[in-house]
Formats: C-alpha cells, sequence, structure tokens
C-alpha cells in the first residue's frame, strides 16, 4: 500500500521480477479492506497514507487476528517512528530512500520465516528447560505452567534465545537467524520484539529476570533448571507498555 503511483507500480514491477502477485491500494482504508478480507503472505505498508495511516492499519490488523507479516515503507527514519511502528504490530521496517533489490531481500525473509514450521515441529520434538516449553506446532510457550501466545516472530526470537541458552547471542546473530538478513543498524527492531517477549514473560518487563541484557554485545536468556515449574509460577506483566 502506498499512495505514491509511481513508486507503488516501481515496487510492484520490482516484485514480480521474483515471481510474486501483487495487488495495490493507494489508500489506508481501500488496503485496510483488502488486508482483512484477502489471504495475502505479506504487506508491504507505507506509514503516511491517506485515510487510515499505515500505524492504525497495522495495529487494527493485530487486533483482529491477523497475523500477515508487514514491512513497513516510510520516510520517518527517526528511532521514535521506527519504534512506533514496530510496536504497532509491524516485523519490519524499511526507510525511504530504498533500493528495490532490498526491499526484495526482506519481502523474501519475511516469506521465508512465516511460511517455515520451527526445525524442532518437523520431528515432532517439544524444547523444555526449566519452566519453559516451546510448542512450535502452536506457536505457543508453556510458562511456568501457563500457555502463552506467541507471534511467529516472537516464538522464532525466543528460540533462536533458547538455542543458546547461558550464552549472549549477538544482535547480528539474531536478525541473521530470526529476520533472515544482517543490516549494519537494525538494533531496534530487536529492541522492540525483545520487550514485547519481556512483557508477556517477565514479572516486571522494567527489571527483566530471565531475558538479559548483555550491553554492547546482545542478549542472553537465563532460566532455572527448576523440577517443577508450577512451584516458582511468577505474577506475569499486565502492562504491554512497559518498555
Amino acid at each position: 500500500m502506498e499512495d505514491n503511483e509511481d513508486l507503488a507500480n516501481s515496487i510492484k514491477r520490482g516484485l514480480e521480477k521474483e515471481g510474486y502477485s501483487v495487488q495495490l491500494a493507494f489508500d489506508g482504508d481501500k488496503g485496510l479492506d483488502m488486508a482483512l478480507e484477502g489471504n495475502y503472505d505479506c504487506i508491504v505498508l507505507d506509514v503516511l497514507l491517506p485515510g487510515v495511516d499505515g500505524f492504525e492499519f497495522v495495529q487494527t490488523l493485530r487486533e483482529t487476528g491477523v497475523q500477515t507479516p508487514v514491512l513497513m515503507l516510510t520516510a520517518l527514519d527517526s528511532v521514535d517512528d521506527k519504534i512506533t511502528g514496530l510496536s504497532s504490530g509491524a516485523d519490519d521496517y524499511l526507510t525511504k530512500p530504498f533500493e528495490v533489490q532490498e526491499l526484495r531481500v526482506r519481502v523474501r525473509a519475511l516469506l521465508r520465516r512465516s511460511d517455515r514450521i520451527p526445525q524442532a515441529a518437523k520431528h515432532g520434538e517439544i524444547l523444555t528447560y526449566g519452566p519453559l516449553t516451546l510448542v512450535p506446532e502452536r506457536f505457543e510457550a508453556l510458562w511456568f505452567g501457563k500457555t502463552i501466545k506467541l507471534t511467529h516472530l516472537e516464538f522464532d526470537l525466543l528460540h533462536c534465545l533458547m538455542q543458546r541458552h547461558g550464552q549472549t547471542v549477538s544482535p547480528s546473530e539474531i536478525l541473521q537467524e530470526v529476520w533472515g538478513y544482517e543490516p549494519d543498524d537494525d538494533i531496534e527492531t530487536i529492541r522492540v520484539h525483545i520487550r514485547h517477549l519481556r512483557t508477556k514473560l517477565e514479572p516486571d518487563p522494567r527489571h527483566p529476570q530471565y531475558i538479559k541484557t548483555v550491553y554492547g554485545a546482545g542478549y542472553c536468556l537465563e532460566l532455572p533448571n527448576i523440577a517443577d515449574p508450577q512451584t516458582l509460577q511468577p505474577e506475569l506483566a499486565k502492562d504491554s507498555s512497559s518498555p
């Protein structure tokens, strides 16, 4: 969805060269109707659209349960704008001007992640350590005995950290494994989604006990290895706005 028709058609041609079928919308209202009624594999979305803007667009999608991957395109390139876009539910964020080749890489990465079943699911495995169990078939976590619903991206991010439990995972490793690319400066993308996970898993997201930031190095998942997870069940936070 892009209100600049020349840019929209350029994006369409670039994606069609990759073999994708592309439909265009030039305002937020029309695009939102299409997204809610159709079955799309990925949405490329400008932020400054007539009608419903990109932030409200994504938020509405997520509130109605639509988990289609969303790549935001925008000339708003401040950190705060990026955080707003990702916090509203977008999966990735690309600032203008950009090369169509980079757009294709981002779209390809989103499609690859959304289409694949995690490796653990292919063998019917359930990944467990202490109070945390990952259930790939349903993109859920059993956390201290409670079922936590995760987005596909949150699941992949938690899965990435769990495979290196107790170790620091660098931003470049996370971006490569979870997002499928390794840009030079995209730490805010990771920070926002780490914050989403902390909101779901931490008793106090402002003072994380389990998903820890190793400043200058990355993130580390530290879990207690306990026999009965339910005996240490935390009071999970309810304020999704916590940083």
